[in-house]
């Protein structure tokens, strides 16, 4: 099962009060049984869901189809791994509805605050926000993960895990 690698993961890093959650779409290759269309971004494939701490250690993952909604992920996520003395959920705009800030405060007793773009087509460093997606370029230099090469979605998420304790054993 894979509570016991987060559990690791938990027990090696700082667990602070803050989590930043993002999702990532990944294509699939043809051996992939479960597959969807993530429209917004093009893509075929699967999504990653992760929250991570300051240091952009994970501390929730979870593997979908790409058509799921990040807020259903994220959502599905927190159920998976139990994660407590959070405090805080920094998100981007996608996670923009009452619902999902009303589901998080009920499943963790946080508050969500949503970090958008001041200008459109501009690139600037969001604060904190860039945290997630150097977990997401950690990913991405694993070799196995540049693509969803796994049959099963549970497959994809144990080799998920098994890079990010290998990025921390690294880290050491």
């Amino acid at each position: 099962m894979s509570i016991p690698y987060l559990l690791f993961i938990s027990i090696l890093t700082n667990y602070n009060a803050l989590a930043i959650v993002d999702s990532q779409s990944v294509k699939n290759v043809d051996c992939a049984e479960k597959k969807g269309d993530d429209a917004g971004k093009k893509v075929s494939g699967i999504k990653r869901h992760i929250a991570v701490d300051t240091q952009g250690f994970p501390h929730a993952i979870e593997i979908t189809t790409a058509n799921v909604t990040d807020r259903k992920g994220a959502l599905k996520a927190f159920e998976r791994c139990k994660l407590s003395g959070v405090e805080k959920v920094l998100v981007d705009g996608g996670y923009t509805r009452a619902p999902f800030a009303k589901e998080v405060k009920h499943k963790l007793q946080a508050t969500v605050e949503v970090v958008k773009r001041s200008e459109l087509h501009t690139f600037k460093v969001l604060p904190k926000r860039w945290i997630v997606e150097r977990s997401f370029a950690w990913l991405d230099k694993c070799r196995r993960l540049w693509k969803n090469c796994e049959r099963n979605l549970n497959s994809s998420l144990q080799f998920v895990m098994l890079d990010f304790l290998a990025i921390i054993l690294k880290k050491l």
